[in-house]
């Protein structure tokens, strides 16, 4: 396949970040979607293999997924195309609202504009859901994966990267002693190369937080090494390391209130991007209460910085030995017992994503070990529902483009909350 222009790349990877609501697994849905079967950009192996692995490492893994794609289309340059493009219209977002935020204390207006976008999403996200199951849960010990690790998750609360380990762990063994396609896979990275890539983004990394350091901006520098940290354990997603960043930001740091905190989520969880960029809102309302706004905008972009740079770093020293990996029967069976375990996450968030649109009220009942979200009587919300089946029709029975079908729906339910209101 001849490699897509650099501005095609810059026209489709725009508008995925542009698109690119609800959180990851519509997220990977939409990119699926556009670099899978919409143009042979990549084949389904190339993809589920680089899902698989994206799972493996801390931060964002739409994101670094998209950032692999560029990097398998067009080296380098493309990575960086396609990691920034997801980012950046997300994080300008952000941004305005966090700074509008802090001069007004809410924005209920974003919740009105994106009901019916969430509802699209639920449609997106199930149509990603049905997808991958397919192409991804090949006999059943794929389909035992795929079923516990939605029961560990959903019914026990398991940590994500317990299940990530034992997915692959069962897959490793299972694979165990089949035939090598050692032949197949590409030459090797030279380590030398591996370790200058390291060395680069490390730098990068670094740079930001030393010159914060050296300029005597303390709480710059906090800033910059706290979300530094994040960013290392943030395995499995914004929602798997959400307790821990609002007992450190609202108890241990003061930066903000649990309502403040709260109301950051849902600012990022109605805005495109990754749920992580919750961060930036965080860094935007510490540096203002502490410095005004020109010190909450420098303390947004040293959170997004330190956020999103070492995601750079592990793909691109990464990235090179995924092929090398699928080659090896052993560990390519470790990467689709992953696979097998994300459609039993996505599931999850499925279903959680759907609860909480479609009913006010839920409550945990617990059953020893187990928990489970249950909705309250009468706190069902048939509105969302009916935009649920519009967004439906718009994209599956219509076919019509997400792009097209996005404002649609943003306009349909804000006119249906004016009249129900």
């Amino acid at each position: 396949m001849t490699p897509p222009s650099l501005s095609e790349m810059v026209r489709v990877f725009g508008r995925i970040g542009l698109l690119s609501f609800g959180g990851p697994a519509a997220q990977i849905a939409l990119m699926h979607r556009e670099l899978v079967d919409e143009r042979p950009w990549l084949d389904e192996a190339q993809f589920l293999n680089a899902l698989s692995f994206c799972m493996l490492l801390p931060g964002p893994e739409a994101m670094q997924l998209a950032t692999y794609a560029g990097w398998r289309l067009r080296g380098l340059r493309g990575g960086l195309i396609a990691g920034l493009l997801f980012v950046l219209p997300g994080a300008c977002v952000v941004l305005a609202l966090s700074v509008l935020y802090g001069f007004y204390g809410t924005l209920p207006l974003t919740e009105v504009l994106f009901l019916g976008i969430k509802c699209t999403v639920v449609v997106i996200v199930l149509q990603a859901l049905l997808n991958v199951a397919r192409k991804a849960l090949q006999g059943p010990g794929h389909w035992l994966v795929a079923g516990l690790s939605f029961a560990a998750i959903f019914l026990f609360n398991a940590p994500f990267p317990a299940i990530i380990a034992i997915a692959a762990g069962f897959g490793f063994l299972s694979a165990r002693g089949a035939a090598s396609h050692a032949d197949a896979a590409p030459a090797g990275v030279p380590p030398a190369r591996t370790l200058r890539t390291v060395a680069t983004w490390g730098a990068l990394w670094a740079a930001p937080i030393a010159c914060a350091a050296l300029a005597g901006w303390p709480l710059l520098t906090e800033i910059g090494l706290f979300f530094s940290k994040l960013a290392i354990v943030t395995f499995g997603g914004a929602y798997a390391v959400l307790a821990y960043m609002t007992q450190a930001v609202v108890v241990d740091h003061g930066w903000l209130t649990t309502a403040q905190m709260m109301d950051g989520l849902g600012l990022a969880e109605t805005t495109p991007g990754p749920l992580i960029l919750v961060t930036q809102f965080v860094g935007y309302q510490a540096g203002a209460a502490a410095g005004g706004v020109a010190l909450g905008l420098a303390a947004a972009l040293m959170v997004l910085w330190v956020t999103f740079t070492p995601c750079f770093l592990w793909i691109f020293a990464g990235a090179p030995y995924i092929e090398w990996i699928a080659a090896r029967p052993a560990l390519a069976g470790a990467l689709k017992a992953i696979t097998a375990a994300v459609v039993g996450v996505i599931l999850n968030l499925s279903i959680w994503f759907a609860l909480h649109l479609y009913f006010t009220d839920l409550a945990l009942l617990q059953f020893g070990p187990a928990r489970l979200l249950w909705p309250a009587a009468g706190s069902f919300d048939g509105l969302a529902l009916a935009l649920t089946a519009l967004a439906a029709l718009l994209l599956a029975g219509l076919r019509m483009s997400l792009l097209a079908a996005l404002p649609l729906m943003a306009l349909a339910g804000a006119g249906a909350l004016a009249v129900a209101g």
